[in-house]
């Protein structure tokens, strides 16, 4: 499917027709999908440790993006801004659902619906006031109220369709409804539009992945390198609780790889707006980059997890692809950083500078007399 829509890529290519695919899918299709997945599902308090592990691996992420730029010292203070920004959000609509809904089905999807409820808040709440923080730091604005924006923010994650299915949902659930209380026709169009999701995802990802050659290296060892981290986090979890049921396990490893959310570009968008041509916050065309390679990558891993199941699922195993990965994605800077060094240059003979090499000659000379 995902060769098809490659194919397609000269038919469809348009941002207008992309665009139109990709709301079809986030207002239909995908809530369509959640709502089902919810209404078979029985509540429990348990169920409130997913949103919380979501938002709490945010934080972690959050925390380790800041240190970026001691990996990789070539970042720019805007990049690296813009990397804290996009590295700890998810956006597992596009990147996550549509496989967990494939191989694990409809329980672990509501899971990883709820799971996303803290990774909402985290990227339209918490992101928004740390992207606002550097703004007003770095341009010297004077604070102002943002009860008005955060009013906005708050009425915008209401009204997105996912989020209002899940509402609903939940609401039928608390009264002990389920689908088969709704009439046939309303279930019946539900249970459609909940089967064209994954046909229609994944030729989507086909037609949109279009590559920026520029910078791609630099993005793509970054991904990887959260990749990596992210599975030494699922391997940690996995291995601390064994006794969780397998698509609990893969539940754990595969959401966390969802690719970078839109959210947090679109806040530092409006930033940037807001600014003149000198002083940027962020560095906005590397953040576009950034989250063009981010899809491709996350349903690539994830439907490597999926494919090879039984290595995944061992914690050993998966902790040492997550180490190859970090060790891939920070080694040639690593290189760079030893091959500039002054120490290091200095004890190499074909470093060294010509005042040194005349000196060193001359004394071979002399020593030879």
């Amino acid at each position: 499917m995902i060769g098809l829509g490659l194919a397609l890529q000269r038919k469809i290519g348009s941002k207008e027709q992309l665009k139109g695919l990709k709301v079809l899918i986030l207002s239909l299709a995908l809530p369509a999908t959640i709502f089902v997945a919810l209404l078979n599902v029985e509540l429990s308090q348990n169920m409130l440790l997913f949103p919380l592990a979501a938002l709490a691996i945010n934080g972690i992420l959050l925390l380790l993006a800041s240190f970026s730029r001691k990996v990789f010292p070539g970042l720019s203070e805007q990049r690296h801004r813009t990397l804290m920004m996009l590295i700890p959000s998810f956006a597992p609509g596009l990147s996550c659902f549509p496989f967990i809904a494939e191989f694990l089905g409809d329980e672990s999807v509501a899971l990883a619906a709820l799971a996303d409820v803290g990774n909402k808040f985290f990227v339209l709440i918490l992101l928004y006031f740390l992207a606002i923080h550097w703004y007003h730091r770095l341009n010297e604005v004077p604070k102002q109220s943002n009860n008005a924006k955060l009013k906005q923010l708050g009425m915008a994650m209401v009204a997105e369709p996912i989020n209002m299915v899940m509402i609903v949902a939940l609401v039928m659930l608390a009264f002990g409804l389920n689908l088969q209380s709704l009439p046939e026709t309303v279930s019946g169009v539900i249970l459609r539009l909940s089967g064209i999701m994954a046909p229609l995802i994944l030729l989507f990802i086909g037609l949109a992945v279009k590559l920026n050659r520029q910078d791609f290296g630099l993005i793509l060892r970054l991904l990887l390198g959260r990749a990596g981290l992210l599975f030494l986090i699922s391997a940690a979890v996995i291995f601390l609780v064994p006794s969780l049921s397998v698509p609990l396990m893969l539940l754990i490893i595969v959401f966390p790889q969802s690719s970078c959310s839109f959210w947090p570009f679109a806040h530092m968008s409006a930033v940037d707006a807001m600014e003149d041509a000198e002083g940027r916050t962020f560095d906005v065309n590397f953040g576009l980059s950034t989250l063009a390679i981010s899809l491709p990558l996350s349903t690539t891993l994830i439907l490597g997890v999926f494919s090879f199941q039984s290595v995944a699922l061992n914690p050993l195993y998966l902790a040492i692809f997550g180490i190859l990965l970090v060790v891939g994605a920070s080694l040639p800077e690593v290189m760079r950083m030893v091959r500039k060094s002054p120490s290091l240059a200095s004890t190499d003979p074909l470093n060294l500078p010509e005042e040194s090499a005349a000196t060193v000659s001359k004394t071979l000379v002399e020593a030879r007399h």
